[in-house]
């Protein structure tokens, strides 16, 4: 009986601390230095947010060991909504299969909120390269000499990931060269020191449009509305070729239904506001906002599927 009592009383109130809240301000732990993707995309909607829930909504950067010492704090921060993840995919289902020891369980630690968009990617090259899209540069590559380097943000990330896929699909063989972020990447792209870079549309799309690189394909499901013209793999005959760098909001496990429950309802509201959609748009990002147990469902499928990727390519970065 006293354990039951208990259980009621907990309840009770963790139902009343889910009717009050937002009593105090709600932090946003970005795992990145500011500037960045994750950093960018939560400071988009926090704002809004704010205006809706009724209290300040802060973005705290806390970067360190590719996304995980911040991903770490909210793993282990209270969970009672003030406390809030950046999810990115590079962290929760890449970094568990690229380093030996991992501060966190993406699937028993957070309870995924919406995924709040897909980061389109892109394959962009030197205009030297003899190839005007995916399936000329296909053809290229399988009769090159050597194996094609490719440039990235660098090591273990999505970018990178999607390149190993893209050599493990299609039968290429391409050199992996990481960078210290995608705009180092790009600027060497551009001086013809690297033939390919895989990198964001964002960071590709003004040297496209002007002419200084080609954009050979994206690797997403649908073409890119930044970049209309520019073929997806699929279209470029990779079956079933769907890739993009994801962002979200997910709070610590445990934290009360009706919070969650609130939260997806506010940022869904968010993502459907013109001035977010613009800035998303600037940013390359396509606004999603899907439920809970569809973005749960994303996260379990990806961590499946980069883990065969990283154990073909033997991608270790500790």
């Amino acid at each position: 009986m006293r354990v039951l009592a208990a259980l009621v009383l907990a309840a009770a109130a963790t139902g009343t601390a889910a009717q009050g809240w937002p009593e105090k301000p709600v932090r946003i732990i970005a795992t990145f230095a500011p500037g960045g993707l994750v950093d960018t995309s939560a400071r988009a909607v926090a704002e809004p947010l704010s205006a809706l829930l009724g209290q300040p909504v802060v973005v705290e950067n806390r970067a360190g060991a590719g996304g995980n010492l911040g991903t770490q704090a909210v793993a282990q921060a209270a969970p009672d909504g003030y406390t809030l993840l950046l999810a990115y995919d590079g962290t929760l289902v890449i970094n568990p299969h690229i380093y030996s020891k991992i501060p966190f369980d993406t699937l028993k630690d957070f309870a995924p909120v919406t995924k709040l968009g897909d980061a389109t990617l892109i394959l962009v090259a030197h205009p030297s390269v003899p190839a005007k899209d995916l399936a000329q540069f296909l053809a290229v590559a399988k009769s090159a000499a050597k194996p094609y380097p490719y440039g990235t943000s660098g090591t273990g990330n999505t970018t990178h990931l999607v390149g190993e896929l893209l050599k493990q699909r299609a039968g290429i063989a391409l050199e992996h060269i990481p960078y210290k972020g995608g705009g180092p990447a790009v600027t060497d792209l551009i001086g013809g020191q690297i033939p390919l870079v895989f990198t964001a549309v964002a960071s590709a799309q003004q040297h496209v449009k002007a002419g200084r690189l080609v954009a050979l394909g994206v690797p997403s499901a649908k073409r890119s509305s930044s970049l209309p013209d520019v073929p997806t793999f699929q279209e470029s005959g990779i079956a079933d070729f769907d890739v993009a760098s994801w962002v979200g909001i997910s709070a610590p496990a445990g934290t009360p239904r009706p919070i969650i429950e609130r939260l997806h309802r506010d940022l869904t509201t968010v993502l459907r506001q013109p001035q977010v959609r613009e800035r998303y748009a600037a940013l390359g990002i396509e606004p999603v906002g899907n439920s809970p147990s569809e973005f749960t469902a994303q996260i379990r499928a990806d961590l499946a599927r980069w883990e065969k990727v990283v154990k073909a390519a033997s991608i270790r970065v500790d």
